[in-house]
């Protein structure tokens, strides 16, 4: 789930019909029934002109650190930013990746796609109809590669997000290799995978444990698995399975 050259991309066995489409910095991966890159492009872009229009009227929105007010008059993506970064405690651009990922997907749903999952640099919207297991990638940590998250039908749609502070290019001020996050929303689990990201301040069990219980209070948090080297903590609906 995790970034690192984006090679996990070639690991799946999910019998989808693979599409890559780039715009800018968005460069998402979508397993689907059918071929999407037409519809996917569209979609990225809508998505992209709304958040992009509603920088450039706010520019605090893509700087800050902290939540904004919500605001009911943005674009849907923005608002869905916006309450994710709120519950969160985090800011607004957390939930970008997320946001794009859930919009894409949905999108694509709404257009008569039967399955597909999306993902955005290690955030992912999936929605499924049977069980699908999804590997968290952790850097060097030796247990990297080695679990994977199952997903049940009845769970989907629902975002499952990765932060990391060791793996990538996304800010983070925690020392965990990978948070992954649960939630319905992908907006969620962005913000929530970069807060817990955070809350991981040394590589032992007694951050990792903190950090699965911050989890448990942001609402809407439907899981939650953090790995700091050899160290692992995991709380909620969720199966943690070898891969």
């Amino acid at each position: 789930m995790s970034y690192q050259e984006r090679d996990y991309r070639s690991r799946h066995n999910a019998g989808l019909i693979a599409t890559v489409v780039k715009m800018a910095e968005t460069d998402l991966h979508i397993l689907a029934t059918q071929p999407v890159s037409d519809q996917a492009l569209v979609a990225v872009a809508r998505v992209r002109t709304e958040i992009e229009a509603y920088i450039r009227q706010y520019p605090l929105f893509l700087t800050s650190l902290v939540p904004l007010v919500l605001d009911s008059s943005a674009p849907l993506p923005v608002q869905a930013m916006l309450e994710a970064a709120l519950v969160a405690g985090v800011g607004p651009m957390a939930a970008v990746a997320g946001v794009i990922a859930e919009e894409v997907g949905r999108t694509l749903l709404k257009q008569g796609v039967e399955e597909v999952i999306v993902e955005n640099g290690g955030d992912l919207f999936v929605a499924r109809q049977q069980a699908s297991i999804v590997a968290i990638h952790a850097g060097a940590s030796r247990l990297s590669g080695k679990l994977g998250i199952s997903l049940r039908p009845e769970q989907m749609p629902c975002g499952l997000c990765c932060s990391s502070g060791t793996v990538g290019h996304s800010l983070s001020f925690g020392q965990a290799d990978a948070a992954a996050i649960l939630a319905p929303s992908a907006a969620l689990a962005d913000a929530a995978a970069t807060c817990i990201g955070n809350a991981v301040k040394s590589r032992d069990s007694k951050s990792v444990n903190r950090a699965v219980a911050l989890a448990k209070s942001i609402k809407g948090v439907t899981g939650a698995v953090v790995i700091a080297g050899d160290h692992l903590g995991a709380w909620g609906d969720l199966e943690l399975v070898p891969v």
